[in-house]
C-alpha cells in the first residue's frame, strides 16, 4: 500500500463537495489513524470508503461489507490478519465519527474501544489487569511510565471528571489549546487498555471536541497521526539523567493547526531526545 501522503484517497478527500466532505473527512481520519500501530488498509477499504462517500451505501452497510469481505477469505497469514485489522477498525472509526451520539464519560471510552476491537482483541472494552511498558522510537527504545493496573479504573474516572467540571470560560486560544493538551495526554497516559489505546483516544478526542463546538479538520489525523502520537510521548516522559523534560509544546503545534488555522510543521524527528 503506498504511503497515505501521497494515496490519490487524500486528494479525493480534499476535492469533495461540501455535503460530502464531513464524511470524507471520517474515513480519512480513520485510515490515517492506523499509522499509529504501523497498519495499512487495503485497496477494497479504499474504494469501499468511497461508495459510501458517494452516497451508494450507507456507513453501516460499509461496515457490513467489510466484515463480509474478510469472513470469505481463506487466508490467515500475520499481514493479512494486520490489514483486516487496520480495515475493519477503520471502517468503525468512520462510522462513529460520522454519528452525533456522543457523552463524555468513562463508560463511552470504554465503549468506543469495545466497538473498534470487537473480534479483533480479545479484550475489546476490557480494563487491563497487567502493567506494561512500550519501546518507543522518539524516546530512543525507552518507554513511558503507563498508568498502573491497580488504579486504572479510578484514574479514568478522575480525569475525565475533572475535565467535565472544567470551565473555558475567559480563556485565551493558546491557553484552551494547552488546557487541551494537557487533558489528552494524561487520557492517554493511563493506557487503560492492553492495545489500541491510541486509536480510542483519538476517537473520543475528535467526537469530545465537536461536543466543545470546534469544527475540526480531522484529515489532520491521516497526516500527522504518527506526529500525534510520538507528541503525546513525549507530554508524558521525563529522564532527568539525560535532560529530556515532559512537554505539550508538539501537542500543542498539533492542536493549534487542528482547532485554529496554525500553520506549524510537523516533523517527528524535532521530537527525538
Amino acid at each position: 500500500m503506498k504511503d497515505i501522503k501521497r494515496d490519490p484517497f487524500e486528494e479525493y478527500v480534499k476535492n469533495l463537495a461540501p455535503g460530502e466532505k464531513e464524511l470524507g473527512q471520517a474515513w480519512s481520519a480513520a485510515i490515517g489513524l492506523q499509522g499509529v500501530d504501523g497498519l495499512k488498509t487495503s485497496e477494497y477499504l479504499y474504494e469501499t470508503a468511497m461508495r459510501n462517500i458517494a452516497g451508494e451505501i450507507s456507513v453501516a452497510e460499509a461496515n457490513a461489507l467489510i466484515d463480509s469481505y474478510y469472513e470469505s477469505k481463506e487466508s490467515r497469514e500475520d499481514t493479512a490478519e494486520r490489514t483486516e485489522e487496520a480495515d475493519k477498525v477503520a471502517a468503525r472509526i468512520a462510522k462513529i465519527l460520522s454519528e452525533n451520539a456522543f457523552t463524555f464519560s468513562p463508560a463511552q471510552y470504554i465503549a468506543i474501544h469495545k466497538e473498534l476491537f470487537r473480534g479483533i482483541y480479545s479484550h475489546a472494552g476490557m480494563i487491563r489487569d497487567y502493567n506494561i511498558t512500550k519501546k518507543e522510537w522518539v524516546l530512543d527504545g525507552d518507554s513511558v511510565s503507563y498508568g498502573s493496573a491497580s488504579e486504572l479504573s479510578a484514574t479514568l474516572i478522575f480525569d475525565i471528571s475533572q475535565e467535565r467540571e472544567f470551565r473555558y470560560n475567559g480563556l485565551t486560544p493558546d491557553e484552551t489549546i494547552r488546557h487541551l493538551a494537557v487533558f489528552v495526554s494524561r487520557l492517554w497516559q493511563i493506557h487503560v487498555f492492553g492495545e489500541g489505546n491510541t486509536r480510542t483516544t483519538a476517537v473520543f478526542f475528535i467526537k469530545y471536541l465537536r461536543m466543545l463546538g470546534f469544527d475540526a479538520d480531522n484529515t489532520l489525523f491521516a497526516e500527522n497521526s504518527w506526529y500525534f502520537r510520538n507528541a503525546l510521548v513525549r507530554a508524558n516522559y521525563n529522564n532527568v539523567m539525560k535532560g529530556v523534560y515532559k512537554t505539550t509544546e508538539f501537542l500543542e503545534k498539533f492542536l493549534k493547526n487542528l482547532l485554529i488555522h496554525g500553520k506549524y510543521g510537523l516533523h517527528n524527528r524535532e521530537m527525538l531526545n
